[in-house]
């Protein structure tokens, strides 16, 4: 009985500390920033980018083509744990604004990083 005991404490003291490691991993890695467009933005076109306001895995792209030619764009998302996403492809005349959103699966550690795509 004193040996069941002790194997029981020991995988409860292992358990233990795999969902502690487990929780130190995720913190660090859920602590950081989104980043915002970190690589260039085309030509062409100004952007704000972002997360919804209420949820935080859904990105988006709000951009403007101030050039003199069309432009297509799309938003594309860092998505952590999750496949990153992109979302759906915008073709913009010279003055017009649109917007491109995609979304980051639940079961993920959500947006990452937010890029505009040419």
């Amino acid at each position: 009985m004193k040996q069941l005991f002790q194997g029981t404490a020991v995988r409860s003291l292992a358990r233990g500390a795999a969902v502690a490691g487990l929780a130190l991993a995720l913190g660090a890695m859920t602590t950081g920033a989104v980043a915002a467009a970190p690589t260039a933005i085309p030509p062409g076109l100004s952007c704000h980018t972002g997360k919804h306001a209420i949820d935080d895995y859904t990105g988006y792209a709000l951009c403007k083509n101030n050039g003199s030619s069309t432009q297509t764009f799309w938003v594309h998302l860092v998505c952590g744990w999750s496949p990153d996403v992109d979302g759906e492809h915008v073709t913009l005349a010279p003055g017009q604004s649109g917007q491109s959103t995609a979304h980051c699966a639940g079961l993920g550690t959500g947006i990452g990083e937010i890029h505009v795509r040419p």
